[in-house]
């Protein structure tokens, strides 16, 4: 059982940045591959980043590739989202999630992950 508690949304102009970060309980969170999804008002929950259990790997969708930068440190249970240049259209709701994921195909699948955190809004005003 993993429990994951996400923070560091807020409100931020346009082009300016916002680190998330997702906390996660539990001893087996270094097997996990983990992830960022968003979901916007209206929207369905779209991918935005994934990590490889050991941090090697790492994948953005094409909408934030260059801005956000995913990592994560298995020693303090913790995966990040760095993001730059924000724009309108990158706010939303955005969830981090944990999955037993064996191939990297996968990573962009919501429906892959076992757990899912509650939640932080990010706003990005114009």
């Amino acid at each position: 059982q993993v429990q994951l508690v996400e923070s560091g949304g807020g409100l931020v102009q346009a082009g300016g940045s916002l680190r998330l970060s997702c906390a996660a309980s539990g001893r087996t969170f270094s097997t996990y591959a983990m992830g960022w999804f968003r979901q916007a008002p209206g929207k369905e929950r779209e991918f935005v980043s994934a990590i490889s259990w050991s941090g090697v790997t790492t994948y953005c969708a094409d909408s934030v590739k260059g801005r956000f930068t995913i990592s994560r440190n298995n020693a303090e249970n913790t995966v990040s989202l760095q993001m730059h240049s924000l724009k309108p259209e990158d706010t939303a709701v955005y969830y981090c999630a944990a999955g037993s994921i064996s191939d990297s195909r996968s990573y962009s699948d919501a429906y892959k992950y076992d757990y899912w955190g509650q939640g932080t809004q990010v706003t990005v005003s114009s």
